[in-house]
């Protein structure tokens, strides 16, 4: 018996060997083919550097962070990846940036290959905190618990620690509390939050004592952003949203004051469905970072927020990080009670 366990756990220990070779294997293969596709078709644009990414007013602001949603970043669709190249260049370029935010679907498919890719672009930006949110496309391929691991493992990476344990968590960066949501287990495109985590929401808002908090979750609420229409599915009003906890999640936010739920999922671009206040919750649904975006006023690729925190207002500003262009018009700003 002693000898049938310590043979099952040998062979194990080989193929987590032999897996983690291949895996290897395969990403040094990807990049070599990736070198050959931009060597062919010409390097990338970098973006400009007229108008970096920096406070509107520096000596004033309390907090400046990215907010991001659904890269995509796919070992397939090389054209999203020479969007990202762009948009990393432009928030390496950032002075005085604190914290990047991607708030879901980091990777097409959750694979290792697909956030080493991530991570060499975004690593190592200056006094950067990472606050990496999963999406469905981040968890919906495997087993649950290995993508508890890699995605954690991912984002311990970035921020050279072991702060991140489960997919959801909280952090507080220059006073400000972030409230990142994720998953408890496998779903295709929606997410299951479980009792225990709702709890935990309550507990997180409920210590802000009233102060700005930013909550972090990939789908946005039921009925919010143009949904079901901007989901590509106007007859079907389950679309698109958190799932079945949509009641429950909204409850939680509705109580607190000063709640700024940030969402991705749709990938809809800078346009009227962008920002919406109901039920005393700000909610900003973000654009897609290197997908196309539709639905909106500038349905290009590259989009983001750069968010600027002051005592008395939040402000996002709209952003082509591609082409490092500020794009006004679509600012958004929250005044705070």
């Amino acid at each position: 018996m002693h000898f049938s366990v310590n043979l099952i756990l040998y062979k194990k220990e080989v193929f987590i060997m032999t897996l983690n070779f291949v895996q290897q294997i395969f990403l040094k293969l990807f990049t070599f083919i990736m070198s050959i596709i931009y060597t062919v078709s010409g390097a990338v644009v970098p973006p400009s550097t007229e108008e970096t990414i920096k406070a509107k007013n520096p000596d004033e602001v309390n907090l400046v962070f990215a907010a991001l949603a659904d890269p995509q970043i796919s070992n397939y669709m090389f054209g999203r990846y020479r969007v990202y190249e762009a948009a990393s260049q432009d928030l390496h370029n950032a002075e005085g940036l604190d914290a990047l935010l991607i708030a879901g679907d980091v990777a097409e498919n959750g694979l290792a290959e697909e956030y080493k890719l991530i991570y060499d672009g975004i690593e190592g930006i200056e006094g950067c905190r990472y606050l990496m949110a999963t999406g469905n496309h981040d968890l919906r391929l495997r087993l649950y618990s290995q993508s508890v691991e890699r995605f954690t493992s991912f984002a311990n990476a970035l921020n050279g620690d072991e702060a991140m344990t489960a997919l959801h968590y909280s952090e507080t960066i220059n006073g400000y509390k972030f409230i990142v949501l994720g998953s408890d287990r496998t779903e295709f495109e929606e997410a299951y939050l479980s009792p225990e985590q709702l709890s935990w929401l309550d507990a997180e808002l409920a210590s802000a004592n009233g102060e700005p908090a930013f909550v972090i979750c990939h789908q946005p609420l039921k009925g919010t952003h143009g949904l079901p229409t901007t989901w590509g599915n106007g007859t079907n009003e389950n679309a698109g949203h958190i799932g079945d906890q949509n009641d429950e999640l909204k409850a939680i936010l509705t109580k607190h004051e000063n709640v700024i739920l940030i969402s991705g999922h749709l990938h809809t671009a800078f346009g009227e469905y962008t920002y919406q206040y109901t039920d005393g919750v700000h909610m900003v649904n973000l654009p897609s970072l290197c997908i196309e975006n539709k639905d909106g006023s500038y349905n290009e690729a590259g989009l983001g927020y750069i968010v600027e925190a002051y005592d008395d207002e939040i402000i996002f500003r709209a952003r082509n990080l591609e082409l490092g262009k500020w794009l006004p018009e679509y600012d958004i700003t929250i005044s705070l009670d």
